[in-house]
């Protein structure tokens, strides 16, 4: 049970912490990212990088209930589902990222 309990609270907090880069807050990202980024483009870069762990915390979300189907069902085509879902959404969720750190940062380092 808790194979699917850890995965569905951390997509959660990773949704809240989505939701709260994309108000603007990025206190939560690494001190060169707050440094590099200029007041005006603060909110677009919060909104790209918020829009990406969002992304990436529903994926984790929903690959946890159907994991949690599968194992429940034994039906395994919902875990092949699931790990192309998570797989993809991490591909879309980073590439969001890297793309606001490359727009506002010039780079990821």
């Amino acid at each position: 049970m808790n194979d699917f309990i850890v995965p569905f609270i951390l997509g959660i907090f990773i949704v809240v912490l989505g939701i709260t880069n994309m108000k603007g807050n990025i206190n939560s990202l690494h001190w060169y990212h707050r440094k590099r980024v200029t007041e005006e483009n603060r909110k677009p870069f919060g909104k790209l990088v918020g829009l990406g762990t969002i992304i990436i915390g529903i994926a984790l979300i929903i690959c946890s209930i159907l994991f949690f189907i599968a194992d429940r069902s034994q039906i395994l085509m919902l875990e092949t589902v699931s790990n192309i879902l998570l797989i993809l959404s991490l591909i879309l969720g980073l590439g969001l990222n890297f793309y606001a750190m490359f727009k506002y940062n010039k780079g990821i380092f």
